[in-house]
């Protein structure tokens, strides 16, 4: 697919630790080494998630902005959780206080049995057209040139106003999963940012990228010097794990997201051979997003090809360190180096050759 010789703009986006996975004494601290980390290496912003099973994400998003200068949380939205107003408040509130843009991530999926524990019996498409009409008030109240009145088929408000006013430099951009024609439908109804769980590479060549939408990718990088030396790491931090897989499949089994189960068929087809697509990680509960493991010149190759194809966002997974996210680093600036791609960025980002290896990196 051809592309011009012009830069192609790259935003990075971690993702910020569960609160279930860590212990209450030491979660707030690995947050801000996280969020620290992520401003350090470059990142636009952090994924916060939300679900039944862990903290308020919007508290976590406080500790992320007391913690960083520029780092803009990415903060998950479930609609059943909070009105529209209550999430146009929350980000007025943080510009006001803090002067940080928010991102908000819309969730229509999930676990059904957090659903269903909230009462919320939505069918899986119909929550996309309520997430289209949970937005447009969100954005018409954070606009703030009027008072809003909207009569929908799931939100009512009769002459509200956002106070305080939101100033417009941050006003909050908008992701949602574009893994389902109705989550593609909705992204280009709300003006959203249409992330996806990607395919291997390989599979967007020669294809036509949906220039009428921004999208994105969520996907963990292990890069290294050498091929053999990231798989020696990526064999190490996610080795087999039947306890793993069983909950996966249990987790296949209680999810309705399209995206749960397009990663899982492309884990049967992809078990045969190596190649920087693994999807280990998430066959074995470990994490929700295919990993690319290879050398640096390997991953930076099949980060160029999602780039061609036009992903322009990449969502990373979390961390486990700071020299991690370093490596990851290396990925991308080696990616710009051979190809016309810009990383939009605070930090300062050194060629390749110029990187010096962290200690203690294996």
């Amino acid at each position: 697919m051809a592309r011009s010789d012009s830069k192609i703009s790259v935003e990075l986006f971690a993702t910020c630790p569960q609160s279930k996975d860590i212990s209450s004494d030491c979660y707030a601290r690995s947050v801000a080494d996280v969020a620290g980390w992520s401003e350090q290496c470059g990142c636009k912003g952090i994924l916060v998630y939300t679900d039944n099973s862990i903290v308020d994400p919007w508290l976590v998003s406080q500790i992320i902005i007391e913690n960083t200068k520029n780092l803009c949380p990415l903060v998950a939205i479930q609609p059943v959780y909070m009105h529209p107003y209550s999430v146009a408040k929350m980000v007025a509130s943080f510009g006001f206080l803090y002067r940080r843009r928010i991102y908000l991530n819309l969730v229509a999926g999930g676990f059904k049995n957090d659903l269903a524990a909230l009462n919320d019996t939505t069918a899986h498409d119909k929550r996309y057209a309520r997430i289209i009409e949970y937005t447009s008030i969100i954005k018409q109240l954070l606009a703030g040139r009027e008072a809003v009145t909207v009569e929908g088929e799931f939100y009512k408000v009769d002459k509200l106003r956002m106070t305080p006013p939101l100033a417009p430099e941050l006003f909050p951009g908008i992701f949602i999963s574009g893994s389902s024609e109705a989550g593609l439908e909705a992204a280009k109804a709300i003006g959203a940012t249409a992330v996806k769980y990607p395919k291997p590479a390989r599979e967007y060549e020669g294809l036509d990228p949906e220039n009428e939408l921004n999208c994105g990718v969520r996907v963990g990088i292990i890069a290294r010097s050498t091929e053999s030396e990231a798989w020696e790491v990526a064999e190490e931090r996610f080795p087999e794990d039947r306890k793993g897989e069983l909950t996966h499949q249990v987790a296949m089994r209680i999810s309705d997201s399209l995206w749960h189960k397009q990663l899982s068929e492309l884990a049967e087809e992809s078990k045969n051979g190596r190649s920087p697509y693994w999807l280990r990680p998430f066959e074995t509960y470990k994490t929700f997003c295919p990993y690319l493991v290879g050398s640096y010149e390997a991953v930076a190759e099949e980060l160029s090809r999602y780039i061609s194809a036009g992903y322009s966002t990449f969502i990373l997974d979390i961390p486990p360190t700071k020299e991690e996210l370093h490596h990851t680093q290396i990925a991308f600036e080696t990616a710009a180096q051979t190809s016309s791609v810009a990383v939009k960025s605070d930090a300062v980002w050194r060629p390749v050759q110029a990187v010096a290896r962290p200690s203690g990196i294996t």
